[in-house]
C-alpha cells in the first residue's frame, strides 16, 4: 500500500512538472508589458516602417496579446498582437522614430492593428509573419474632442488635387535648385472656415533646373535620390486664391549597390513610392524573402491603409525546412493537474503609451 501511494505521489509530481502553462496549452503566456514582449513588439514596429512605401511611420501604442510558442530544434516564436498610431513623420523622412510626434486626435488620428509572428533565436529577433490594417478615428470621436476640426478628405478629391498642383508649382517657382516632381499625395483635409484645403505631399528632385523647366515630362529623378515633404494650405478668396507652402528637403539617399556574395540576405524594399501603383511588397521570412503583390487599394482612400503595405502569409518555413504553424493547441485532459483557486490574473492587454482610439 505504501508503495502504491509513493507511485501515485511520484506520478502527481511528474504531471505537475510536465504540464504546460495552462491546461491543454502548447504555449506560454507573458505579460504584455514584459521587457521581452516589448522588445518583440518594437521589432515588429520597425518591420512595419521598413516596409512602408507610402504614408507615415507608425509607433507602438499598446500590446494586446502575446503567446510564446516553442520552435524546434531551437528558439521560440512570439505570436503577438499590437496597436500602433500614425506619426507625423513621412516614410521618406530620415528622422528616427523616437523623434517623431504622434498625430493627435484633433488632427484625425490613424490607428494600426497588427498580428505578428516574431522568431527569437540566439538572442536575435526576426519577423516570420506580418499582417496589418489601419483606419482613421471615427468622425464622431473627432467631433467629441474638437467639433470644428476638419476630417480627412479623399486623396483624389478634385480640390485636393488642385491644391497639391498649386502648392508644387509655387514651391518650384521660388526654388533656385532642382525641379521637384510629385511622389504622392499623403494627407488632405477640407477646412470649412476659412474655406481652404490643407494638403501634405512628398516630392523628389529631378535633373532639371526649376527656373528653366519648360516640359516637366522630360525631367528624370536623380540617381542619388533626394526627397522632400511639403505642407500647404490653399485658401479661396474673392477673385482668386492664396497658396502657403513649406517644404523640407531631405539629404540625398544613395541607393545600396547589390553585392556579389553567394550568401543570400533579406532584401528590404526601397521606400520609393510609385506615382500610380505601389511596387510589390517584400515579406521577410527568416532568411528567405518572398515577394507578394499588394492587394488593390480603394479608389477614394483618405489614408494609406497598412493592409496594402505588405501581405501576410498563412505559414512560414524556417531555414531548416521545418514549418511553424500557429493554431489551436490540442486539448489535453489532465485530471491529475490541480487548478489553482482564486481570481485569474490577466497580464494583457498592456499599457497604453499614447491614447486609445
Amino acid at each position: 500500500m505504501k508503495s502504491l501511494v509513493l507511485v501515485l505521489c511520484l506520478a502527481q509530481l511528474w504531471g505537475c512538472h510536465s504540464a504546460p502553462h495552462g491546461p491543454g496549452l502548447g504555449y506560454k503566456e507573458l505579460n504584455c508589458d514584459d521587457p521581452e514582449t516589448e522588445q518583440a513588439a518594437l521589432v515588429a514596429v520597425d518591420y512595419i516602417n521598413t516596409h512602408l512605401l507610402q504614408g507615415y511611420k507608425h509607433t507602438l501604442n499598446q500590446i494586446d496579446k502575446v503567446k510564446v510558442w516553442p520552435r524546434r530544434p531551437m528558439g521560440e516564436v512570439f505570436e503577438i498582437e499590437i496597436d500602433t498610431l500614425e506619426t507625423t513623420c513621412h516614410v521618406l523622412d530620415p528622422t528616427p522614430l523616437v523623434n517623431c510626434s504622434v498625430r493627435q486626435l484633433q488632427q484625425h488620428a490613424v490607428e494600426g492593428d497588427c498580428d505578428f509572428h516574431v522568431l527569437k533565436q540566439g538572442g536575435q529577433f526576426s519577423v516570420l509573419f506580418a499582417k496589418c490594417d489601419s483606419s482613421p478615428d471615427s468622425a464622431e470621436d473627432v467631433r467629441k474632442v474638437c467639433p470644428d476640426c476638419p476630417l480627412l478628405a479623399p486623396l483624389n478629391d478634385t480640390r485636393v488635387v488642385h491644391a497639391v498642383e498649386a502648392a508644387l508649382a509655387a514651391f518650384n517657382a521660388r526654388n533656385n535648385g532642382s525641379y521637384f516632381q510629385l511622389v504622392e499625395v499623403s494627407r488632405a483635409q477640407l477646412v470649412p472656415l476659412p474655406f481652404s484645403t490643407y494638403v501634405e505631399f512628398a516630392v523628389a528632385a529631378t535633373d532639371c533646373v526649376a527656373k528653366e523647366v519648360t516640359d516637366p515630362a522630360i525631367c528624370n529623378l536623380l540617381a542619388e535620390k533626394q526627397y522632400g515633404f511639403c505642407r500647404s494650405t490653399l485658401t479661396e478668396k474673392v477673385g482668386g486664391e492664396d497658396v502657403a507652402v513649406t517644404c523640407t528637403v531631405f539629404q540625398t539617399q544613395v541607393m545600396p549597390q547589390p553585392d556579389n556574395t553567394n550568401t543570400p540576405t533579406p532584401v528590404v524594399a526601397s521606400a520609393v513610392p510609385a506615382a500610380t501603383q505601389p511596387a510589390a511588397a517584400v515579406v521577410v521570412v527568416g532568411p528567405l524573402v518572398v515577394a507578394a503583390p499588394p492587394p488593390p487599394a480603394p479608389v477614394h482612400r483618405a489614408h494609406y491603409d497598412l493592409r496594402h503595405a505588405f501581405t501576410g502569409v498563412a505559414s512560414v518555413e524556417s531555414a531548416s525546412g521545418e514549418a511553424f504553424h500557429v493554431g489551436k493547441a490540442p486539448t489535453v485532459v489532465q485530471p491529475s493537474v490541480p487548478v489553482a483557486a482564486g481570481p485569474v490574473v490577466r497580464p494583457c492587454p498592456g499599457r497604453i503609451r499614447h491614447f486609445k482610439i
